[in-house]
């Protein structure tokens, strides 16, 4: 069993291919602005380096979302052509979800007591968030928090908080209590297998033609402001 997963919500740009449980082939690039370029050569090479094509994948994984509006944009467009070609179904994993699994897989909590907080950047101050068990359950609703120097702070006052993704690195100033924690994850296809089998298993399939990325936020477009000459 083949899964192709493409997880472009955030700067990182990461493609795998997974063979049944395990990851066999991964191309990732943490520079950003760049994945409309590197996706499709990404897949191709992931492809060709197994020596499968496109008809041996049976499903096709995307991040929904939360994320990069544009990013997200760019994988879910993807995928969508992949499944309306090769007539392949689609499975979509929360971002968030996908980050604390690859936090799991790297055995980055210290205890089995210890809570997980993914952050995706979401500019300024501001990140997607929800609270994970160590089991990777989702124990609060996906929320966009400015966060200060209160943030999480009844959460921290009883137990620890792994906080891990993108989001997380400009939180540790303000986020100063014992109980907050740091690991350096980042996202990575690797972290949709997990929830991407157990969807295949379940029949939890999405719709290819009315699929739209979770973006949490409406896209707001901006324009520069006109030099006074």
């Amino acid at each position: 069993m083949f899964f192709l997963l493409i997880e472009t919500g955030t700067a990182v740009c990461s493609i795998a291919l997974a063979r049944g449980a395990q990851i066999v082939a991964l191309r990732e690039n943490k520079e950003g602005r760049a994945h409309a370029q590197m996706v499709a050569p990404f897949i191709h090479e992931i492809i060709h380096e197994q020596h499968c094509t496109i008809a041996d994948v049976d499903a096709v994984v995307v991040s929904e979302g939360p994320g990069s509006y544009t990013g997200l944009r760019v994988g879910v467009s993807t995928a969508k052509g992949i499944c309306f070609g090769a007539q392949k179904p689609l499975i979509a994993v929360n971002s968030l979800l996908s980050l604390v699994h690859v936090a799991i897989a790297n055995h980055c909590l210290p205890s089995s007591g210890c809570l997980i907080a993914p952050m995706i950047d979401a500019r300024r101050l501001e990140v997607y968030t929800a609270l994970f068990d160590a089991q990777g359950n989702q124990l609060s609703g996906i929320t966009a928090e400015i966060i200060n120097e209160n943030s999480f702070a009844e959460t921290l006052a009883q137990q620890p908080v792994l906080f891990i993704g993108d989001g997380a690195d400009k939180c540790r100033t303000l986020l100063q209590h014992p109980n907050a924690l740091f690991a350096g994850i980042t996202a990575s296809a690797a972290g949709m297998l997990l929830p991407a089998i157990d969807a295949f298993a379940q029949r939890k399939f999405v719709d290819a033609a009315y699929f739209e990325p979770f973006y949490l936020k409406d896209f707001v477009i901006t324009t520069a402001k006109k030099k006074i000459l």
